[in-house]
């Protein structure tokens, strides 16, 4: 049995990465206005991406290095 896997946001250089399978998928699903939307995703992408350093444009997620999904953030 393999332990969780390796998961990892990549953006213009940035890594985010964690093994405990839930804040990467999560953080990139709100980046990506999956669990927000109107002015509380707006709110969120001002707040979270200028505390770790995520812009706008192409953000990709990984498991293991592989990818899983791209998506681009906004303007915000």
């Amino acid at each position: 049995m393999s332990g969780p896997a390796n998961q990892l946001l990549r953006q213009l250089g940035l890594l985010l990465s964690s093994t405990d399978d839930i804040s990467i998928p999560m953080i990139f699903k709100n980046l990506c206005g999956k669990n927000f939307s109107g002015n509380d995703y707006q709110n969120y992408l001002k707040t979270v991406c200028q505390d770790i350093g995520v812009t706008m444009g192409a953000i990709e997620y990984y498991a293991d290095n592989v990818l899983i999904e791209k998506a681009t953030i906004p303007e915000f």
